[in-house]
């Protein structure tokens, strides 16, 4: 509680006032206390036995307070709160605001002390008639009551305080003049004028004007004020929305008081009474159903709680949790996250421009920056809340943030088991034969325990042949992937998914069956689009954030959780898996689904064609989308549907939006030995010297044939190498040019070859049998 005027009066007044005080509320307890009055009278007089004895210090919290959420710009995005409150400074409230709150609930505040004994005499006396307690409370005493109902957080507190009681009155008496002892009439008014509730819902002063005349308090005008200051002695009789008759007869009445103390003239009062009530409302919304972005705001809250209960929240009992809840609705924090407002549109108009919100089927997408891990945009095709075509269901998050039990991950976990094989130093020309289905036995999880063996097929029963690293996933061959999962190990491939923050949507441990490495986890979009935003950071993990900080009332900063990143895999591996992946957009499964920038990812169908999911990045975003029904996708197939279909097509869109504008960096490229393999570029048709530059380009080294084949191609450029333009090849193996003489016909055409380019092999020539 505020002590700016704790010195204001002598110990010897204090005593005497106190002292007075106490011998009037007990006379005035006294006479109430008659024969006949039962209870009551026992009541008071035990009360007026102990006045000497109460704790007169109030011990009180500054009043609820709605709390805010901006977005990473600082736009507010959402409120939450169950008492919508704003607390303004005195010098922010209308000056005739105060006066009619003055003149209508306590006339006498500024000369009286704590108890304004002509109106407690009133009071008191008609108190022996009933067991209810009446007026006479000064505006000091008002606002201890309010401070009392507002600190209330049970049931049972709020009946103690609010008792129709003597005793009650006493114990505030006795709050009130240690207030007047501690604040000065100016904070006192404030105060109150914070507290005070004036009905629909508006508690304090600003919150009222802004309900009911969307206007600061500041900018009241002379009827306005009179209407406000009119509604808090029974502000749902006089509500002006609910009651518009009985309030006009109430605003009327401060108006003649306000005229009576001679602070307006009977002119003005005569002249606002005549007028009728004009409102201009502005209904109060709060929680994550008002929000324009609603699910990025679901997340928000649930990450608050867990800060406002250090990290207890899931593990506390439901009052408890309740309690919680109750902070955050009333503690006024100001609360700055992570969303990005350009990406969360882009993300919003890509799901609902693929899959309508009305569909049965839904549409998913969660952004999460490379690097921060933090959550840039989050939402669902459907809109938000109960009925037809909505969901109050997170689904594109974990359980803990309001989501559900997750789907399948599909071939995008195939990633893991790719980043497992090169950190164990397989090469990337590593291939297996791969046919359309294949069965794998003699795996063990990460306690040792055998697992059953296994028979995976391909999608497409094409897929059969001999794939490599590159090769098997661009083309995402399953039958590649369960025999590349048993070479390394499933619980080293279920540790590089943990290293990567991957866990079940509903918080479990990963399942270890082998059929994992085709994404038979379920898991959420939101985790998953931070997994690669990993391998977009070159190896570095951030767990996802979606709240930068948190103040509260005061201004004070709340601790929150910081962007817990970590170093997982070395750069030049991530580098490497990263270079694969920009093969899926270009040469493989997810072909078509450039976005013109570097971008990399990978597709996943669901077992069973239970969902279909898609998860790509940038260097600077990545991004998860999943398609699936969630009325239960093994019951609810999405038949014909791939990863490269929905959910590439909202990647896509939402990709290049967001991202327009801003700078398109490259990858890094990997260096190190990994066995890699390179696409030869086609040079048929250049110049030797240009062929050259682009095959080293492509760090391959390059030799020249000597003498000059028969070609279609002009004399002296090349006419065709070795390996064929194309193909795969391992980087930094040789490429033989073989340069034209032209065809048989072409004038100057003799049997003896043109003179050889003056270039030296970077190696000496192989022989032709690999041509």
């Amino acid at each position: 509680m505020n002590e700016a005027n704790h010195d204001r009066a002598n110990p010897f007044s204090t005593l005497f006032r106190l002292l007075g005080a106490a011998v009037v509320a007990g006379v005035l307890v006294a006479f109430v206390a008659l024969p006949g009055v039962g209870g009551a009278g026992l009541t008071a007089r035990n009360a007026a036995t102990d006045f000497q004895g109460m704790d007169s210090r109030l011990r009180s919290k500054p009043p609820s307070e709605k709390t805010v959420v901006y977005d990473a710009n600082g736009k507010q995005i959402a409120t939450f709160f169950d008492r919508y409150r704003e607390s303004v400074k005195l010098d922010k409230v209308a000056p005739i605001m105060r006066t009619a709150i003055v003149d209508i609930e306590d006339s006498r505040f500024y000369t009286h002390g704590a108890l304004d004994i002509k109106g407690t005499i009133r009071a008191l006396a008609s108190n022996v008639e009933t067991e209810q307690t009446q007026g006479g409370s000064t505006l000091t005493q008002q606002y201890v009551k309010n401070i009392l109902v507002d600190g209330a957080k049970t049931k049972e507190e709020y009946q103690e305080v609010t008792a129709p009681t003597v005793g009650r009155k006493i114990r505030e008496l006795r709050f009130a003049l240690d207030l007047e002892e501690h604040m000065t009439k100016d904070e006192i008014l404030q105060g109150y004028l914070n507290i005070a509730y004036f009905g629909s819902g508006a508690y304090g002063v600003q919150a009222a004007a802004k309900r009911y005349f969307s206007k600061p308090a500041s900018k009241l005008s002379l009827e306005e004020a009179a209407l406000l200051a009119g509604i808090t002695q029974n502000p749902t009789a006089y509500d002006p929305i609910l009651h518009p008759a009985e309030a006009r007869k109430r605003r009327d009445i401060v108006l003649y008081r306000m005229a009576q103390l001679g602070h307006i003239s009977q002119e003005q009062a005569r002249t606002s009474a005549a007028r009728p009530i004009e409102l201009n409302r502005t209904d109060p919304v709060g929680g994550c159903e008002s929000s324009d972005v609603p699910y990025f705001c679901e997340y928000v809250k649930y990450d608050m709680l867990n800060i406002l209960s250090d990290g207890k929240y899931w593990s506390l009992t439901p009052k408890q949790q309740q309690n919680v809840v109750n902070k955050l609705n009333r503690g006024g924090y100001r609360i700055r996250t992570t969303l990005d407002p350009k990406a969360q549109k882009a993300a919003d108009q890509a799901l609902r421009n693929t899959v309508s919100p009305t569909s049965q089927k839904v549409g998913a997408e969660a952004m999460v920056e490379p690097g921060t891990g933090k959550l840039r945009a989050i939402g669902l095709s459907k809109r938000f809340g109960s009925g037809t075509g909505r969901t109050s269901i997170n689904l594109a998050a974990d359980r803990q943030h309001g989501g559900g039990v997750g789907i399948s991950a599909g071939s995008t976990f195939k990633v893991f088991t790719l980043a497992t094989a090169l950190e164990e130093g397989l090469p990337v020309t590593t291939s297996f034969t791969s046919g359309s289905s294949t069965t794998v036995s003699g795996m063990t999880n990460c306690k040792g325990g055998p697992t059953q063996s296994w028979s995976p097929s391909n999608s497409d029963p094409a897929e059969a042949g001999s794939y490599n690293l590159k090769t098997g996933t661009w083309h995402s061959v399953n039958t590649f992937y369960a025999q590349l999962e048993k070479k390394v190990g499933l619980c080293d491939a279920i540790k590089m998914a943990k290293k990567f923050g991957m866990k079940k949507a509903t918080g479990a441990p990963l399942d270890e069956f082998p059929s994992q490495v085709l994404g038979t986890n379920e898991i959420d979009m939101v985790h998953l689009a931070a997994a690669y935003a990993g391998f977009a950071a070159r190896g570095r993990y951030c767990a996802p954030i979606s709240i930068t900080s948190v103040t509260d009332p005061n201004g004070k900063k709340i601790s929150v959780p910081g962007s817990n990143c970590s170093q997982v895999i070395d750069e030049p591996l991530a580098d490497e898996v990263n270079s694969i992946l920009q093969g899926v957009l270009t040469k493989g499964t997810a072909r078509g689904r450039s976005i013109g920038r570097p971008a990399a990812g990978k597709t996943g169908t669901c077992e069973e064609h239970m969902c279909a999911v898609f998860a790509g990045f940038t260097p600077n975003l990545a991004a998860a989308t999943a398609y699936w029904d969630p009325r239960g996708p093994n019951r609810y197939k999405v038949y014909g549907v791939f990863g490269a279909d929905q959910p590439a097509a909202i990647w896509q869109q939402s990709m290049e939006r967001a991202l327009s504008g801003r700078p398109a960096p490259g990858f890094s490229r990997p260096v190190g030995d990994f066995g890699d393999t390179a696409t030869v570029p086609d040079v048929r048709g250049m110049t030797v010297a240009d062929a050259i530059a682009r095959l080293k380009a492509e760090q391959f080294s390059v030799s020249v044939a000597s003498g000059a084949v028969e070609s279609d191609e002009e004399k002296g450029r090349v006419a065709s190498t070795s390996p064929d333009g194309g193909s795969e090849a391992p980087i930094g193996s040789s490429v033989i040019i073989y340069v034209s003489k032209g065809k048989p016909d072409q004038p100057g055409n003799g049997d003896s070859p043109p003179p050889s380019p003056n270039l030296t092999p970077d190696f000496p020539l192989p022989g032709r049998h690999g041509h």
